[in-house]
């Protein structure tokens, strides 16, 4: 069997190109994927060029770890069924062409412990998932008391404020672009100028490197800083300060699979919306372009290439 997989060359070389799947064993599940969305943090610098040395790292590669599909085919031990509507974080079935994270593609072969049931009525936004995921991970890594203060008003900083807000935590948000301060869901989105409140845990889902010292000045003492974002440049702070608060950084990594059964769950029961987070669509044969605006374009919240007209 072959998929329609979007490929990478080389950084900023990305085109669409006909892979054959691996075979399916008796654990696996064949998806028809409907929906991929494409991820400003990793994608973006695989893209690039300037992703860090990362385990699976090199070129050709298969980006993509948010699909949404249908299964046409399933394993006798691989607990899915055909028919079942599923979120897909990425797989590796393209042979010798590299999977980071290999799940921009027409069709995916991947076990079925890896796949989750979704309703069919979460549609597009299905893709959201991960980052939900990541949400929920970098809140759920330590115990929430006092204010709460999230960094970025991206797709990411507004899961994280949506997710603490089913905690029943009060969030805010610091935004400086004013452009990216709409769409709130209950929480305050202000600009960090504005804003001389000191906080018990601060979680920066901007990815900049350079925040880190102001960030430790906003903390209340025993506080503590979430990295939330995937950091390209090399990350430091002025130790005085930090000691001052006896401050506590922590790095939130990767979503565990705890983390995506929990906000499936929140997301199929209507408890945590996921809508007006998906700004932008594509059909998948305009993939190159649609890298260019999910990367380019200040208005593009979340990129999402729709596979359903592709062979």
């Amino acid at each position: 069997m072959h998929a329609q997989a979007v490929i990478l060359d080389r950084p900023e070389r990305l085109g669409l190109a006909d892979l054959a799947l691996d075979a399916p064993g008796p654990a696996d599940a064949t998806v028809e994927v409907a929906w991929s969305g494409i991820s400003t943090g990793t994608e973006r610098l695989l893209w690039s060029g300037r992703m860090p040395d990362f385990p699976g790292m090199g070129y050709p590669l298969v980006p993509g770890y948010e699909s949404v599909g249908l299964v046409v085919e399933a394993g006798p031990e691989s607990g899915r069924r055909v028919g079942e509507t599923v979120f897909v974080p990425g797989a590796r079935c393209f042979g010798p062409v590299r999977g980071l994270f290999g799940g921009a593609a027409s069709h995916l072969v991947a076990a079925g412990s890896r796949l989750r049931p979704i309703p069919e009525s979460l549609s597009e936004r299905g893709i959201l998932l991960a980052l939900a995921a990541t949400a929920h991970h970098a809140l759920a890594g330590s115990a929430a008391r006092g204010r709460q203060l999230v960094v970025g008003h991206g797709v990411l900083g507004r899961l994280i404020a949506r997710i603490a807000r089913v905690d029943g935590l009060d969030p805010v948000v610091w935004e400086r672009d004013p452009a990216r301060r709409g769409g709130a869901a209950g929480y305050p989105v202000i600009d960090p100028g504005e804003d001389e409140t000191t906080y018990a845990r601060i979680i920066d889902a901007s990815g900049d490197a350079g925040l880190l010292d102001g960030l430790i000045a906003r903390l209340a003492p025993g506080g503590e800083v979430v990295l939330a974002g995937f950091y390209e440049a090399p990350l430091s702070f002025a130790f005085p300060p930090a000691f001052l608060r006896e401050a506590r950084i922590r790095v939130a990594a990767q979503w565990q699979p705890g983390d995506l059964d929990a906000v499936a769950a929140l997301a199929g029961s209507g408890a945590l919306s996921l809508d007006g987070l998906v700004t932008h669509r594509r059909p998948a044969a305009e993939a190159a372009e649609a890298y260019r605006t999910a990367f380019g374009d200040p208005d593009c919240l979340k990129m999402v290439l729709d596979w359903r007209a592709q062979p």
